[in-house]
């Protein structure tokens, strides 16, 4: 059973932006802490970026002040925008939800090639 579902990767140019979006359900958003991790081949997955149920929010160094992370409360949803995008940010994105009562569950991911 799908639990995360995430869309918006593609190609983009160096320089360009994108938008990844996570829709889950309300029993998972409403206590879970939101994430985005990457994974670039032959690289072990990282995090990119959390935000909790009430916004504090924390991002690697590799992507401050170029990804926002953000979560829409009535759509049950968490977003990354990624502006100023480089080769190195290339990778399979992974939307996570976790939390102590729900566990912790994975989307299937979505691929972000940035070349030109």
């Amino acid at each position: 059973q799908v639990q995360l579902v995430e869309s918006g990767g593609g190609l983009v140019q160096p320089g360009g932006s994108l938008r990844l979006s996570c829709a889950t359900s309300l029993r998972i958003f409403s206590t879970a802490v939101m994430a985005w991790y990457r994974q670039a081949p032959g690289k072990q997955r990282e995090l990119v970026a959390t935000i909790t149920r009430a916004g504090s929010t924390i991002y690697a160094d590799s992507v401050k002040g170029r990804f926002t992370i953000s979560r829409d409360n009535a759509k049950n949803t968490v977003s990354l925008r990624m502006d100023s995008l480089k080769p190195e940010d290339t990778a399979v994105y992974f939307c996570n939800a976790h939390g102590l009562v729900i566990g912790n569950y994975w989307g299937q991911g979505t691929q972000v090639t940035v070349s030109s």
